[in-house]
């Protein structure tokens, strides 16, 4: 299979793509022991062919800048350059860490507030902006659990819920912390069966991990019935964050008894998200837990903003300095632009698209949970179940209509699982669209299932062996010349 040039098939022996003017700096003799023994296997091309290959490349991802992104549970949206400007300003790129607070008060007073907003926005008393990312967050979150406990000397509390459709990074945090993960079952429409919770807790649960609206887009219409449970166990409530976006200014995981939560900036305000960072998932907590926050905390003494290091009961340091700046810069922009007033707005838009795209597809695809959802929902694969199509074979058609497939097979409640985020930002000729798209491919299905199974097409990669893909992929220029060859 061939995926195009590389930029070692563009070298040429002595083209440079530099010309760096004669070194000042005095000869300096390293160490034998940390001398390559050879020179490193580099393409030698000139500065166009550099700039021509990674522009060309960049062409060949997709993005939300590029094309319709409705990936369930992740809130693709768009993210405002004006924000992304703000951040890269002078005053804020070339700040550093241990300058005198005295000089930094503008960047401190951007932290302060912002935690002061975010704690309206989530009925939370105070947060941490410290945090990288929202599996971080969530760790962070559990870590705060521990420590409550191990304070309290309530040792034998080890347990930590997580309902069958949770996000994977729960458990997976749990584990991390220390915890064992509890499985609780759902409902059909993913929310929590409040009869089997009953069932797992006892004196040793620590806490539960739930998000609301849950994974398949659906309110926890039991939230205060399971609060209550877990409270009165002894237990605390931890919000995932991850789906926020639905009830911005609407409803408040702090009304509904949640403890501690998190909340992805780099989702829900503002801030490029995907390919490995950068991300920020700031925690908050009740006033009973806001001693355990990780160091340092911005505080505000008078007129002055200070940098606190020195809560002997915190978790401790969890990150450097003060977490990622730029991307608390572009949530504070976000929040400012938008103000409490279209927080709401936010929300309905998200709700009232994910439930045009279920409503206008669900004579052709299957809809397991009928109902309003929120964000996001889910399809069950094709409404004619004796056409030989699966859901990745839909996917993989999509990809030839310039766009980013949904979430597939997740969660794990049903076979051939399409969860579907639009968000709020995307036009109705968008999503019209994609509605189009999605009926196209339907039809196609019962016409001529081999469409669907053969594609991609017009993709710079057809369809791969997806098990040969992840059990030998092709990592190096020597693995690629190597499958060049067998091919």
């Amino acid at each position: 299979m061939y995926y195009g040039h590389t930029i070692f098939e563009k070298s040429q022996e002595g083209r440079r793509g530099y010309s760096l003017p004669k070194s000042e700096i005095k000869e300096y003799k390293l160490d034998e022991k940390l001398k390559r023994q050879s020179c490193p296997k580099l393409p030698e091309v000139s500065e166009f062919d550099v700039v021509r290959h990674y522009t060309n490349v960049s062409f060949k991802n997709h993005g939300i800048e590029t094309g319709f992104y409705p990936l369930g549970s992740c809130t693709m949206k768009y993210n405002p350059k004006i924000n992304q400007d703000i951040a890269a300003m002078e005053g804020f790129s070339t700040i550093h860490p241990y300058q005198p607070v005295e000089t930094t008060q503008g960047l401190l007073k951007i932290y302060y507030e912002t935690q002061k907003i975010l704690s309206n926005i989530s009925g939370l008393d105070t947060y941490s902006l410290n945090p990288y990312a929202g599996a971080h967050g969530e760790l962070i979150g559990l870590m705060i659990i521990k420590k409550f406990h191990k304070d309290n000397n309530d040792l034998k509390r080890t347990k930590i819920i997580v309902p069958d459709s949770a996000h994977g990074t729960n458990p997976a945090s749990a584990t991390v912390a220390g915890f064992e993960s509890v499985e609780v079952k759902s409902n059909k429409d993913g929310t929590v069966n409040i009869e089997d919770l009953k069932k797992v807790v006892d004196d040793t649960t620590a806490g539960i991990m739930l998000t609301n609206p849950n994974t398949v887009g659906m309110f926890e219409k039991d939230i205060l019935e399971i609060q209550k449970i877990i409270h009165e166990a002894g237990g605390l409530l931890y919000y995932d964050g991850a789906n926020l976006n639905p009830i911005l200014g609407m409803a408040r995981p702090g009304d509904m008894g949640f403890d501690i939560m998190h909340i992805n900036l780099h989702k829900t305000f503002s801030t490029p998200h995907g390919g490995g960072g950068p991300g920020s998932g700031p925690v908050g907590v009740t006033k009973r837990l806001k001693k355990y926050l990780p160091s340092p905390v911005v505080r505000k003494a008078g007129d002055l903003y200070l940098i606190d290091y020195k809560d002997e009961d915190s978790i401790g340091q969890i990150s450097h300095f003060y977490g990622n700046m730029g991307v608390v810069i572009r949530a504070y922009a976000y929040l400012l632009t938008n103000g409490k007033e279209r927080l709401p707005e936010i929300a309905k838009m998200s709700v009232l698209n994910a439930n045009y795209v279920k409503e206008s597809l669900k004579d052709v695809y299957k809809l397991p949970i009928e109902g309003i959802c929120k964000h996001e929902f889910v399809f069950d694969g094709l409404k004619d179940e004796s056409i030989d199509v699966r859901t990745l074979d839909i996917a993989k058609r999509l990809l030839d209509f310039d766009m980013h497939p949904p979430t597939v097979y997740f969660p794990l409640m049903f076979k051939e699982t399409m969860m579907i985020e639009p968000v709020e930002n995307e036009s109705k000729q968008t999503i019209d669209h994609f509605i189009k798209i999605m009926r196209t491919i339907a039809k196609e299905a019962k016409k001529d299932p081999s469409i669907l199974k053969n594609a991609p097409y017009n993709t710079p990669v057809r369809r791969l062996d997806e098990a040969l893909a992840a059990r030998k992929p092709i990592v190096s220029f020597k693995d690629y010349t190597d499958s060049l060859k067998e091919d």
